[in-house]
């Protein structure tokens, strides 16, 4: 095969036993095909569990080579005898040697694939061939093309000075986020939001300080830290913000993996539906649970309960 980055793996005819690099590629391979999947990148928290079928969270903690914990021996991979080692997402010079590098140290061959929004029915299409599951990769090719082609068409009709100015809060003080360009933030500038932080020039996830996020002045905020969300509201500084004092703050679901990000994989795709209706309310005015739920037992494999349902939702107010 010929993986995203142009390189040429010589890959067996028949895959069952794909490791994954890193918490993307778990994600992607777990959705097509999760009797692929060798195992977890780090233990499933109780609340991920609910979320997926008992069948597969009782897969092993085999690691990952990206990431910062859990960190993967190659000739410990090696001896779990996969056959493809999978990776998603940023494809750079960075990603190629590791990957050519994990290759030889552990004598298995190791496909880069793209994780960009606008790649993401290729990279269905590409791994539903690799591991034999071509029907299922042309139908989560569908949806995802589907869902995004529809987000940009329903996005079109609004005017440059009616899209909000958002901030991508992270971490427990709320000062992390994505400038321009990162995959991380790549769900608010697909569905059209003025990312505030791309002021600061193009990147990944940066640190800023509150002196900037006051002059950014956002009319919208957006969470994945719960402790954070219930805080800045009664926080003096953030009270300043345009978004707090308009209850524009919105908590995203993370469960079993984020909507914004946490990872940045195919599990932004409900997420690209939730923040549409957040920005523009009266043009995604249609209930969320139908779509949640038919996503979550397309890609999840387990449809969630009502009461899940209203747990997810429970930051959209």
């Amino acid at each position: 095969m010929v993986d995203s980055a142009g390189r040429r793996v010589e890959v067996p005819r028949r895959i069952e036993r794909v490791f994954a690099a890193g918490s993307l590629a778990t994600v992607l391979l777990y959705t097509l095909a999760p009797d692929r999947l060798l195992g977890w990148f780090r233990p499933l928290t109780l609340g991920e569990r609910e979320y997926l079928p008992a069948r597969f969270t009782e897969l092993p903690v085999v690691g990952r080579f990206i990431g910062r914990d859990h960190v993967a021996d190659p000739e410990a991979v090696a001896r779990a005898r996969p056959d493809l080692i999978l990776d998603y997402g940023s494809v750079n010079p960075t990603y190629v040697s590791l990957a050519d590098r994990t290759q030889q140290q552990a004598g298995v061959p190791y496909a880069l694939i793209d994780g960009s929004f606008d790649r993401m029915p290729d990279a269905f299409r590409l791994l539903g061939q690799l591991v034999g599951a071509e029907a299922r990769g042309q139908e989560l090719a569908r949806y995802a093309a589907d869902t995004v082609a529809e987000i940009d068409r329903r996005v079109a009709g609004v005017a440059q000075d009616r899209r909000p100015r958002v901030y991508y809060a992270r971490g427990p003080r709320g000062l992390e986020t994505g400038l321009a360009g990162s995959i991380n933030v790549e769900s608010l500038e697909r569905v059209g939001a003025v990312n505030v932080a791309a002021a600061l020039g193009r990147g990944g996830m940066n640190t800023v300080s509150m002196e900037q996020i006051l002059l950014w002045d956002p009319e919208v905020i957006v969470t994945i830290d719960a402790n954070f969300n219930a805080a800045l509201r009664q926080d003096p500084l953030w009270r300043e913000v345009k978004a707090v004092k308009d209850g524009r703050i919105y908590l995203s679901p993370t469960l079993p993996y984020g909507w914004i990000d946490f990872p940045p994989s195919v599990n932004r795709l409900i997420g690209l539906r939730w923040l549409a209706k957040l920005l523009y309310p009266a043009i995604f005015a249609e209930d969320l649970r139908p779509a949640v739920r038919d996503f979550y037992a397309r890609f999840y494999h387990q449809e969630p309960s009502e009461a899940q349902l209203d747990l997810l939702l429970a930051g959209t107010r």
